[in-house]
């Protein structure tokens, strides 16, 4: 998969995380991912549409880092998964996926995004809805880890 698609969602992942809830995500190794399971707890997917491809995003947090991000930003640390922790993990897959389109657009690639959608539960998977290779990216974080996965079809010219 091309550089230029993933690095926009990596740069947007740290920055929206750094932003909103004032912590470090620290970048690891990328590699192609074979499997549908999730590497975390609580994961947001979001399709893309554009003239060139298609595509989806996920990004998946461990419990203990999800928390915390809910405490940084809103104050308060549930016990555990809940609802108002679904939501945050959907706007943040709305926002990073909002951010790299963005970058995407100055290199010329022009998307439309989907409603993002929520998935929680030890072990559960995520479905990419395009052809192309799954590169996974995990992060890691004093409170665990994240991963992002990003999917694309072959990009036509």
């Amino acid at each position: 998969m091309n550089v230029e698609f993933v690095n926009p969602f990596l740069s947007s992942l740290v920055n929206v995380i750094s932003t909103m809830a004032m912590l470090e995500l620290k970048p690891l190794k990328p590699r192609l991912k074979k499997d549908e399971v999730a590497r975390g707890d609580v994961s947001g997917l979001i399709g893309m549409v554009g003239p060139q491809t298609k595509g989806s995003f996920s990004v998946s947090f461990e419990e203990g880092l999800a928390l915390e991000i809910m405490s940084r930003m809103l104050g308060e640390k549930p016990d555990g998964i809940n609802e108002e922790v679904t939501d945050m993990v959907g706007e943040i897959t709305n926002m990073v996926t909002g951010g790299a389109k963005k970058l995407l657009a100055e290199k010329g690639y022009d998307f439309d995004m989907a409603t993002p959608m929520v998935v929680s539960g030890k072990g559960h998977t995520i479905t990419h809805k395009s052809d192309g290779p799954i590169v996974i990216m995990p992060f890691e974080a004093e409170s665990g880890s994240a991963h992002i996965e990003i999917c694309f079809d072959k990009v036509a010219n």
